[in-house]
């Protein structure tokens, strides 16, 4: 594709376009780095365990999907080692999903390639451009929301 399809392109296209590539590379670098098991479904869900872990009830709002679906994900990623079921702190018939030393692993992994991602486009069209395009996103953001900023991105299946 040449600029000119791009340029064609309407902003929610583009930010989508951008969000998948990073993620895309985002997911190639953790394999590199012996996490081939990883998924962008998991991050949204480490999200929402992190910092302090979380129910299968929490995880399934969050996610918007059935807590049968919740469970087999937590069991796909117990079994490789990234989460751990505990006694619920304040409901001991409950448990709460919490990341491992592994899963800790692969967030810091994740947060060291997206900074370098957006290095990258730092070098690309210079650091005060992406800070200006970050603080209008933040803005607009803001401003639909009300006011309000959950620190949890949802998924839109």
């Amino acid at each position: 594709m040449n600029d000119q399809v791009f340029s064609d392109l309407d902003l929610t296209s583009l930010l989508s376009l951008s969000y998948n590539s990073t993620i895309n590379e985002l997911h190639e670098k953790l394999s590199e780095l012996g996490f081939d098991d990883i998924r962008p479904a998991h991050g949204f869900m480490f999200k929402c365990i992190i910092p302090n872990g979380a129910t299968g009830i929490e995880i399934s709002e969050y996610l918007g999907i059935t807590k049968q679906a919740v469970s087999k994900m937590v069991d796909f990623l117990e079994k490789s080692g990234y989460v751990m079921r505990q006694t619920h702190p304040t409901d001991k018939r409950g448990k709460i999903i919490v990341l491992t030393e592994r899963g800790w692993l692969v967030v810091k992994a994740k947060e060291k390639i997206l900074t370098e991602i957006e290095g990258r486009w730092s070098a690309k069209i210079g650091s005060e451009r992406v800070q200006v395009l970050k603080g209008d996103l933040l803005k607009i953001i803001f401003k639909e929301n009300e006011g309000e900023y959950s620190s949890f991105s949802r998924p839109i299946w």
